[in-house]
C-alpha cells in the first residue's frame, strides 16, 4: 500500500490512484499545492497494485533500454517552428510525425486561469500549447486512463512529461500496450509549487488592475538564452519581472533525491535545451536561436528519431558534450525553502517575495565578502 508520509518518496505521478481498481485512492493537495496519495482505509485491500506502479519502486531503465543514449543536437528546418518553441522544436518535429499518423499527443498545458495540467490532443493546434517551459508541476488527472483507452483503440500515443510522469504511466500501461505508446520525458530541473504560481498571477492582476491573458516562462523573443518571464494582460501591455520563486527555492521535496538525474532514463527520448552547443558546434547554436539536446534512450526511441530526422537538422556528438547537471545529480534544495514555506504559510506570496529578496542580498554579500564577486 502506498505510504506517502515520506513526501520526499512522491512526486505525484498518480499513476498509484489511476491504478486503484478500487478508488482508494485520491490525490490531495498539500499547503503548496503539491498532490499526494490520500487512501480511503474503508475501501483499500491492501492489494499492493499501487505500489507496483509506483516510479520510486523501480529503476529508471525500460525494457529495451540502450547501454547508453544516443545524443543528438537538434534544430527544426522551419524557423517558425524554431522561433515559436523554446529550444529547437524537437518536440515539434516528433509530436507532427505521431499526429500525421493519426495519433494522439499528451502534453502539459493550461486552463483559463493557468494552472498547469496534462491536456490530450489529436491536432497540431491544440499540440501547440504543449509547447514551451512550464516550471510549475502539472496536474494529469485521470489522463492515465484516457491514455490507456487510446491504447486499446490502437492509436499510436506520445506522453510529454517530467521524468516521473513517464515512469509512472509506464508501469501503469501493460507491456501489451506499451508498443504504441511513446514517451518523451524533460532534463527537469524540478518542479516548483502549483499555489504559489496561482498565487503569484493573483498578486500581478492585482498591482496592475488588469486580466492576465498569456504567460510566458522564458520569453524567446529576448533570446534563446534568456530567461525573462512574461506576461501579457487584457489591453496588451506586458510585463518582464524576473521572480525566482520557480528556481530552486520552492520545488517538490522529491525533486531534491530524484532517481531520474542522471542517464539512465525512464522514457524512450529525452529532450531539453542543448546549453553549450555553440562552442563546439557554432553552426547549431551561435545564432541563440534555440537547439534541442535529444537523447535516444530506447530502441523504440531511435526508430521514432529516425522516422523525424528529415525535417530536423541534427548532429550525433559526445556524451560528455551533453552532460548537464540534472543529467548528472538532482537539483540542490537549499535549506532556506523551510523559510520560504513559513513565509507562505504565514503572510502569503507577498512575504515570500520579500523574504527571497533579503536572501538574494545576503548571499551577494556573503559572496562578496568570500570572493570578491557580486
Amino acid at each position: 500500500m502506498i505510504n506517502s508520509r515520506d513526501k520526499k518518496q512522491c512526486s505525484g505521478c498518480t499513476a498509484c490512484a489511476n491504478i486503484c481498481p478500487y478508488q482508494a485512492i485520491q490525490m490531495k493537495p498539500d499547503n503548496l499545492g503539491f498532490l499526494y496519495p490520500v487512501i480511503d482505509s474503508a475501501r483499500c485491500t491492501e492489494c499492493g497494485i499501487c505500489d507496483s506502479v509506483c516510479p520510486f519502486n523501480h529503476v529508471c531503465n525500460l525494457n529495451d533500454s540502450l547501454p547508453q543514449p544516443y545524443p543528438y543536437a537538434v534544430r527544426h528546418k522551419d524557423m517558425n517552428q524554431l522561433r515559436s518553441s523554446q529550444s529547437g522544436a524537437a518536440f515539434i518535429a516528433i509530436s507532427n510525425w505521431i499526429l500525421e499518423h493519426k495519433g494522439v499527443v499528451y502534453g502539459a498545458g493550461y486552463t483559463d486561469s493557468f494552472e498547469v495540467v496534462h491536456k490530450r490532443s489529436v491536432t497540431k493546434k491544440g499540440r501547440d500549447e504543449f509547447r514551451g517551459s512550464k516550471y510549475v508541476q502539472s496536474h494529469p488527472g485521470n489522463l492515465f486512463q484516457q491514455i490507456k483507452t487510446d491504447l486499446l483503440n490502437g492509436k499510436e500515443v506520445l506522453f510529454s512529461g517530467t521524468p516521473c510522469q513517464t515512469s509512472g504511466l509506464y508501469f501503469y500501461v501493460n507491456s501489451a500496450l506499451r508498443k504504441k505508446l511513446y514517451l518523451i520525458d524533460l532534463v527537469c530541473h524540478g518542479v516548483a509549487s502549483p499555489y504559489m504560481w496561482r498565487d503569484y498571477l493573483r498578486y500581478l492582476e492585482g498591482k496592475y488592475k488588469k486580466r492576465i491573458i498569456s504567460v510566458n516562462f522564458r520569453d524567446k523573443s529576448f533570446g534563446w538564452h534568456s530567461h525573462r518571464e512574461s506576461f501579457c494582460f487584457n489591453d496588451g501591455y506586458t510585463i518582464y519581472p524576473y521572480f525566482s520563486i520557480y528556481q530552486d527555492s520552492l520545488l517538490r521535496p522529491s525533486c531534491g533525491i530524484c532517481p531520474f538525474a542522471c542517464l539512465k532514463r525512464p522514457s524512450d527520448i529525452t529532450i531539453g535545451d542543448f546549453w553549450g552547443i555553440e562552442r563546439n558546434h557554432p553552426l547549431m547554436g551561435a545564432d541563440n536561436k534555440g537547439c534541442s539536446l535529444l537523447l535516444c534512450n530506447t530502441l523504440k526511441g531511435k526508430k521514432l528519431f529516425d522516422e523525424i530526422k528529415d525535417s530536423v537538422q541534427f548532429q550525433l556528438v559526445g556524451i560528455e558534450e551533453c552532460l548537464q547537471p540534472n543529467l548528472i545529480h538532482p537539483t540542490f534544495i537549499p535549506h532556506y525553502h523551510l523559510l520560504l514555506e513559513w513565509s507562505y504559510r504565514s503572510g502569503g506570496i507577498v512575504l515570500v517575495m520579500l523574504v527571497l529578496k533579503i536572501i538574494k542580498k545576503i548571499v551577494r554579500i556573503t559572496n562578496l565578502i568570500k570572493y570578491g564577486i557580486s
